[in-house]
This record gives C-alpha cells, structure tokens and sequence, in this order.
C-alpha cells in the first residue's frame, strides 16, 4: 500500500498592528503607561541545551503607584525556572505554588501594597508577568530564567529568541496594548560551546551584531543597541528620545557544523556526589543514510489565506514557488485555499512543468488574505482525490488555530484516520495551537518543524522538503542495558526523519558502561543501530538536567490529557512535579513575596 505524507505549514504571521512581547496596558482606558528602560538577554548553549536569563528594569515616570504586566511567547520546549524581583535592593527568587493558590497570594500583597510579582503560563500561548507595585518615579528590576534543548537539525543548529506574540488570542488583542520599546539600553548576548567543530555562525537581519569565534566549537554574538538624544541645531525644535530597541521581531541565531560528521550518541547527566540516582540527556544524532526517494509524487498545497497571512503572504508564496521548482519532472501538485470555506485553484492535478509552476504562482500572488481559519475543511479538502498508487504529500500552511467550523481535535484526529498518512507539522512562528497540531503529528508518525518570521522561510521549507523526500526510520525503539535506567521521556519515540535528532531523559542508578540499542524499520526494512558509552558515578556540572526531565514528563502527561480528556490524576502529578521541580505549568504559577510571608 502507497502511504500519502501531508506536511503541515502552521503559519503564525503578525500583521501591521500586531502583538508583541512587551508590557501591557488595558485598552481604552485612563491608564499611565510604565516604560522598559532596559532588557538585557544572556543566552548559553551547550551539551545539548539552553539557558536563557532576561534581566530588565521597568521605570514608572507617573505620580502614582503602578503595575507592570509584562508578556512574552512561549519559548518552544522550554521550561521557565526562575522569576527573580529585587525587593528593597536584594533579589527575592519565587516559589511555585498551585496556580490559584499563587493568585491568591499576589493579590493579597498587593492589596497591602507590599511588593510582589507573579509568572503564570497562558495555555500554549504566552508567559505573563505581574509585578507590584512600580513605585511613583522609581524603577522596578526582575529577571526570568528558561531552559530548553538546543535545536539542531541536518547539522544546523538553532535558537529563538521569541517576540512576536501575533494575534490569534482574539480576546486578548482587544482588551490589551503593548508597549514593545526599550528606552535606554538593550543587549544580546549568546556563547555557543560545542563539542563539534562549528564551521559558522550569523545572525539573520542584525547588520549590528558582532560575531566572534575562540575555538573550533566555541563562537559567541553580541547585539547591542542604545537609546539616543538626537543632535539639533540652535533654534530647532528637540524631538524626543530615540529609543535604544522595540521587542517586536524574533531573534534567530544560526550555527553550522562541520559537513560530513558521522552519527553520535552525547550523554550528559547530573549525579551528585553519594546519590544513588542520576539523571541523563542522551542526545542520538544518526548518520546521513536515509536516501532519496525517486519515484513520482503527488504535492497537495493547502494554503491558509485567512487575515492572519497578512504582512509575510508574498513571502511565503515564495518559498510555495521555490519549493515547486524543486519537484521532479514526474511529479505532480494541486493547490487548495481556504479562509472561511475551501475552494481549489488548479481543479485537480497539474504536472510540475515550469510553465504551470509560474502560472499559478502568479495566481497565488493575487490572493488577499483575510477573515476566519476553517483549518477542517481545507484539510478535508486537501486529502479528496489521493491516487492510492502515488505517494502523496500535502502541504498545509496555516496558523494553527482553527476558529471556524469544526475546531474539536477529536475530530482532526477521525479525519485523519481515514487516510493512510503521515501529518508533517511545519509550525511557523509563535503561539500557534502547538498541541493540537503536534497530537495530529504523533498519531499519525510525522514529524515538526517550527519557523519564526525572523527565519529564512525558503530555506526552511526546503529543509522540511527534504524530510519528505528522502526514506525515513518508523517503528523506532531504543533500549538501555548494562545500567539500570527508568521514568524514560518521552515514552514514544514513533519516527525519525532526515536529519532529526532524539532527545531522550530518564533516571539512571549505579555507574559503567551501557549498552544503547535505537532500532527501526526503512521502507520495511529492519534496521538496528548501537553503541556503548558510559554513565558516570558521580556528574556535577549540570543541575539543570534535572528540571528539563521534570519538564519533558510533564509534557507526555499533558499529551495523554490532550487526547483524552483532563484527568484528576495525572493534573495532580503534574502539579505536584511541578511544584517539586519549581516550574511554571498550565497548573502551576510562580509568586515572589517578602521572605516573611512563608515564614
């Protein structure tokens, strides 16, 4: 049987009065507005994972007493594992309390009028910041810490800084504004530290940046920028102050390892001196014997022209073009649209020559976005007409978050069952409905892929073309022996595509080496892929591990909810990991008070 791969765009594009990361204040009301007078980031990658610290000072120039609320994206994988406010000149870290207990305790400090500062996580969408109280004509610093794996892929590695918060949260556009502007200093600063030999490093749309390298994997890029008085003749009006920055577009860093690095296996692990459990990172990075398929395919492009393509359209139109362009001579390709409802441009198949590639290029380019996402029926549509003797790919670009038709998962999920398939995610930018889009990704054995604004979409529509276009390992399975190892995450593994790394957490006893065994079948085909490496006795350089396993168990569990419903059980266990391993969840939020409240 022809198995029919549909890769799915998910395109989160912010049109010209969309929403940033940046302090909020209501809409259409008498509020003074606070002011960012500085954001400094410090990003450090290595071993295979990121840490990231945002420090920024919030100034209140107004008379009175204010509250900063600050939000921001929510950073891919990632785990936010420290909220710092400095109370009285001395930073004051939060604890993690259940998510209205935290509330709770915010709003009765700060109806006392006593500092506080509360982080709490907006579903899939945002981190939301509260600070209390700014006072009149002084300045407010905090600082948040999130840890997340590094990306690496097709030995390209990486790393967003998201900022872009979009505007799908309707409800949430129309009762906020932002203030994304930075008034007096603004800097980036990223050290890469790799085991690998990194050939280069850039930094996309930072004319500023300053890239500099110290080792074969050591590089670093720093981006500073700040506020300015203009100069002004005698006698002319002064205008006002430049601001040093405005946190409205993602920052995207890009590392390139050296060609031709066979497979490896990285372990890091954190096991303190006389603990009886460990716990590892194994990173599996496969070699490049996944090998072209030949044979002619069908391309299905159902593209989302509803008002969220706004502002990147023509952009992306592009990359739909060049990736046309790259198709075989026995190839052929539809072209499906949908807003609203779903209609079809091409009126079945069409073979990739270059005249029809163009042709309808041209058309898509006459195309102006706008109103709903009825994500259902251009779904639908796209999988009509699959010739069971092709292979098939559709292409779903989209922003991922169905507001017309039928929006329940469940149904996604029966749709998709009737097809022999394999969903591809192509997830472009941020707050995207991410878990839906990765739970139709899963069930079917696909893969995903994330896209910020800042990135160069071609090429990375071209990098999840290759995926599609070359064998892949399904039915994968990895075993551990030698050592004993448990609580694994995650728990299903499914595929592995072209260049795709695995990231595996676990718990480890003892010490020695241990036999890893990753198994799976190419095209029917039995493959089985080991090595051996050491877990140590004793690790200490890297606590951080244990927060990310936390973090990713914490994923599968809201997974399972995510297909089956919420269960008491398991909001529990996620509360109580998260309060044992101090992380923001949908369940969990973190609250700074004077140490005496606790006391």
């Amino acid at each position: 049987m022809t198995v029919a791969f549909i890769a799915v765009v998910t395109n989160f594009l912010v049109t010209t009065s969309g929403f940033a990361a940046g302090l909020l204040t209501p809409s259409n009301a008498q509020f003074s507005v606070l002011e960012i007078k500085t954001h400094d980031v410090n990003v450090i990658i290595e071993d295979g994972f990121a840490i990231t610290t945002v420090e920024q000072v919030f100034s209140n120039p107004h008379s009175q007493d204010l509250e900063a609320v600050y939000s921001f994206p929510v950073p891919e994988k990632a785990a936010v594992a420290e909220f710092t406010v400095w109370i009285d000149g001395k930073p004051v870290i939060g604890e993690v309390l259940e998510k209205q207990q935290a509330r709770e305790v915010y709003r009765a400090e700060k109806q006392a009028g006593r500092d506080a500062g509360l982080m709490q996580k907006d579903e899939y969408k945002t981190f939301d910041m509260k600070v209390s109280p700014v006072r009149a004509g002084q300045d407010t610093r905090i600082r948040f810490v999130y840890m997340q794996p590094a990306d690496v892929d097709t030995g390209m590695g990486r790393y967003v800084y998201p900022l872009e918060e979009g505007g799908v949260d309707e409800q949430k556009f129309s009762f906020w504004t932002a203030t994304e502007t930075v008034q007096q200093q603004f800097s980036f600063n990223l050290a890469l530290k790799s085991s690998y030999p990194v050939e280069a490093l850039r930094f996309p749309n930072q004319s500023q940046a300053v890239i500099s390298q110290k080792s074969a994997g050591e590089w670093s890029a720093n981006l500073t920028s700040s506020g300015s008085n203009p100069q002004v003749e005698q006698g002319q009006q002064v205008n006002a102050m430049q601001p040093a920055f405005k946190l409205d577009k993602d920052l995207v860093v890009y590392w390139r390892h050296q060609a031709g690095l066979p497979g490896s296996v990285d372990l890091v692990s954190y096991k303190p001196e006389g603990a009886r459990k460990g716990t590892f990172m194994l990173t599996l990075t496969p070699g490049d014997d996944l090998k072209l398929v030949e044979e002619g395919r069908d391309w299905i492009f159902v593209l989302d022209i509803s008002g969220s393509m706004n502002g990147k359209y023509a952009t992306l139109v592009d990359g739909v073009q060049r990736a046309l362009s790259k198709m075989n001579s026995n190839d052929r390709f539809r072209v499906v649209l949908f807003n609203n409802r779903a209609q079809e441009l091409t009126q079945g198949y069409v073979n990739a020559t270059p005249e029809m590639v163009k042709h309808y290029s041209d058309s898509l380019l006459q195309v102006t976005p706008g109103n709903g996402t009825n994500l259902y029926a251009g779904l639908k549509n796209g999988l009509r007409g699959i010739d069971a003797d092709r292979t098939s790919s559709i292409v779903l670009v989209t922003d991922g978050v169905a507001n017309v038709g039928e929006t329940h998962q469940k149904k996604f999920i029966k749709l998709l069952a009737k097809k022999d398939i394999r969903l591809f995610t192509f997830i472009m930018g941020n707050s995207a409905n991410r878990p839906m889009l990765q739970t139709l990704t899963r069930v079917s054995n696909g893969f995903a892929i994330s896209i910020s604004n800042s990135d160069d979409i071609v090429g990375k529509i071209m990098e999840a073309t290759s995926k599609v276009t070359h064998q892949s390992l399904h039915g994968v399975e990895l075993s551990i022996r030698g050592v004993k190892t448990s609580n694994v995450s995650p728990k299903k593994i499914s595929s592995l595509y072209r260049g795709q790394q695995l990231v595996i957490f676990g718990h480890y006893w003892g010490e020695g080496l241990a036999d890893i065994h990753l198994s799976g079948k190419i095209s029917g085909e039995k493959k089985d892929y080991s090595t051996q490496i050491e877990f140590p006795a004793t690790a200490n350089a890297h606590p951080e591990l244990e927060r990310l396993w936390a973090y990713s168990s914490i994923q599968d569990m809201m997974q399972e909810m995510n297909d089956f419903g919420e269960d008491a059980d398991l909001k529990q266990a996620v509360t109580d990991l998260s309060i044992e391993y101090g992380l923001v969840s949908n369940y969990t939020s973190m609250v700074v008070v004077r140490d005496e409240v606790f006391e």
